[in-house]
C-alpha cells in the first residue's frame, strides 16, 4: 500500500471518527432525555441552592443524568443556578432542559376570604418560597405599618384578593411592598372620592365591606345590604351586624375554626371591640377578607331608607329588608321559626 493510499484510509477513519463522536455528542445534548408521561412538569429550585442540589430536584425527571450534568458543563450552568419556578416539557432535550432552568417563570398567585392575617399568609406560603412567619413578619413590621399608615388590626384592608404575577421565589418583603403597591394601585382617585363623600376613609371602606361580605354571598345583594349599615351610620345607630359578634367570640378564643351558625342572646355581650352590638361604629379592622365586589358595594351603595334585613326563609341566601322595627319583627320571627324546625342550636 503506498503512502496515498494510507492518507486517504487515514482520513476516512477520522472523518468515520469524527461523525461517529460528533453524533454521540449530538445523542448527549439534543436528544430527548425526559422520563416523565406528562406533557409538562415543574420544577422549584431555592434561592442559593447549588448545581447538586438541582440535579437532585430534576433527577427524577430525566432519563439520564449523566448527560445533563456533562451539558449543563459545557454551558457554563453549573456556577450560574437560577433559582424559582421552570416548567420542563415532554420530550425535552439536555439543551432544552438547561436552557429552561435558566428562564423561571411566574406563579399565577390568588387568595381571598381569609378571616386573619395568619391564614394569608399559610395561603401566600404555599404559593412562594416565603414561609408563613416571614410573611407574617414583614406584614406587622412597625416602620412598615407606620409608613403606610396601618396598625396590627387593620393591616389585613392592605390586600386586595385577586390574582398576581410572581416569580416564586420571592421573599416576604417584596411580596409585601408589592401589596402595597397593588393597593394604592387599587384605591384610585376616583374611588378616594367617593368614600370621601360618604364619610370613609379607605380602610373603613374595607371594613364595613368585610361585613357586608359576611352577611351575603350574594354579589347583587351587597350593595343594598351596603346601604343598610351606611343608613344605620349615618343615624348613629349602633351597626348590630351578627358577623361581627361571630368573629369577637373566634377571637377571643382564637379559634377559627368554630362554624357558628346561629348568634344566640348570650353572644351579644361578647366583651370585644369587634362587637358591633357593644360599641358603636366601625370596628377596629376588617372581621375578614372582603373581595372587589364588596369594597365596590360599599363605595357604589344602593339609595335606600332600610334599616333593618333579617335572612329569608323563602328566598335563600337572601334577606328581607324592612324600614320599621315592627317589620322587621315579622321577618325575624319567620326566620327564628324556621331556624328552630331545622334544629340549628349553634
Amino acid at each position: 500500500m503506498n503512502f496515498k493510499k494510507i492518507v486517504i484510509l487515514f482520513a476516512v477513519v477520522l472523518v468515520a471518527a469524527a461523525s461517529i463522536y460528533g453524533y454521540l455528542l449530538y445523542r448527549k445534548i439534543f436528544a430527548p432525555n425526559t422520563s416523565f408521561d406528562q406533557k409538562e412538569v415543574f420544577v422549584y429550585i431555592p434561592t442559593d441552592a447549588q448545581f447538586p442540589q438541582v440535579m437532585d430536584s430534576v433527577a427524577k425527571y430525566v432519563d439520564d443524568i449523566d448527560k445533563l450534568q456533562m451539558v449543563a458543563e459545557k454551558k457554563s450552568y453549573i456556577n450560574n443556578v437560577k433559582s424559582g419556578k421552570f416548567r420542563l416539557t415532554k420530550g425535552m432535550s439536555s439543551n432544552d432542559i438547561i436552557n429552561s432552568l435558566r428562564q423561571p417563570i411566574f406563579v399565577n398567585l390568588s387568595f381571598n376570604n381569609q378571616e386573619t392575617l395568619q391564614n394569608l399568609a399559610g395561603r401566600i406560603a404555599s404559593q412562594i418560597e416565603a414561609d408563613s412567619t416571614s410573611l407574617i413578619n414583614s406584614f406587622t413590621d412597625k416602620a412598615f405599618l407606620d409608613a403606610n399608615g396601618f396598625n396590627d388590626e387593620n393591616i389585613l384592608a392592605m390586600f386586595i384578593p385577586n390574582s398576581y404575577e410572581f416569580f416564586w421565589n420571592t421573599d416576604a418583603v417584596q411580596f409585601r411592598e408589592r401589596m402595597a403597591k397593588e393597593y394604592r394601585k387599587f384605591w384610585t382617585t376616583e374611588r378616594v372620592a367617593k368614600a370621601d363623600s360618604l364619610g370613609l376613609n379607605p380602610i373603613e371602606v374595607s371594613v364595613l365591606a368585610s361585613i357586608v361580605h359576611k352577611e351575603t354571598v350574594k354579589i347583587d345583594e351587597r350593595p343594598r345590604v351596603a346601604g343598610v349599615y351606611l343608613n344605620r351610620l349615618e343615624r348613629g345607630m349602633k351597626l348590630e351586624a351578627d358577623p361581627t359578634v361571630i368573629y369577637a367570640m373566634k377571637k377571643q378564643s382564637n379559634d377559627f375554626t368554630q362554624v357558628i351558625k346561629r348568634v344566640l342572646y348570650k353572644d351579644l355581650v361578647t366583651v370585644s371591640p369587634y362587637n358591633t352590638y357593644m360599641y358603636e361604629g366601625l370596628p377596629p379592622g376588617p372581621i375578614a377578607m372582603p373581595d372587589i365586589t364588596a369594597l365596590d358595594a360599599v363605595l357604589n351603595p344602593e339609595k335606600h331608607n332600610y334599616i333593618y334585613f333579617c335572612a329569608s326563609v323563602t328566598n335563600f341566601g337572601y334577606h328581607e329588608f324592612a324600614v320599621t322595627a315592627a317589620q322587621h319583627e315579622v321577618n325575624r320571627q319567620k326566620y327564628i321559626t324556621w331556624v328552630n324546625s331545622q334544629g340549628i342550636k349553634r
